[in-house]
């Protein structure tokens, strides 16, 4: 059985004003491989040209647990917070996921943005993300075709499955 996200209860997927789901399942590649290019924020508008300034407050370059940063993305200047962070291991899959904020008043929105990578049988890993979003330009988003959420996180999978391939020792 395949992990899921884990969803603080007023980010549950339904129950928001927006939600979109991105996954890929890839042979050759591990959990690892993936991992440490996801977890290495400043490295994102490398393989993903939808992020920009991305800036964190522990003087590293990769996330952890409690870890506020900046970025921009869809247009949006976004604040954020790590709230999980597991490192993927031997039967455990790796986990991030993030709370950020952006705007004020109609403008104000609001994300809870999870990454779920497994590895799976035969040489396989899964790459799940899964973001849901409150507010105004939340529900704006949602309406929108074609759907720039759900295109624009297609992107960052398949760049970090790129990168991950082009530097994977496997």
């Amino acid at each position: 059985m395949m992990n899921s996200i884990i969803w603080p209860v007023e980010y549950l997927p339904g129950q928001t004003d927006n939600f979109v789901s991105n996954e890929v399942i890839i042979s050759g590649l591990n959990s690892l491989d993936v991992w440490v290019y996801l977890e290495t924020a400043t490295l994102w508008p490398s393989y993903y040209k939808n992020s920009a300034d991305v800036v964190l407050n522990n003087a590293q370059d990769h996330l952890s647990l409690g870890t506020e940063f900046f970025f921009k993305t869809f247009g949006f200047p976004v604040n954020a917070e790590v709230v999980e962070f597991i490192q993927p291991q031997q039967n455990i899959a790796g986990r991030i996921a993030w709370y950020g904020w952006s705007g004020e008043g109609d403008t104000r929105l609001d994300v809870h943005h999870a990454w779920l990578i497994e590895d799976l049988s035969h040489n396989r890993v899964r790459v799940l993300t899964q973001e849901t979003q409150i507010g105004q330009p939340a529900k704006e988003l949602a309406k929108t075709r074609p759907n720039p959420m759900l295109n624009g996180h297609q992107e960052w999978l398949d760049g970090l499955i790129e990168i991950a391939s082009t530097h994977s020792k496997g």
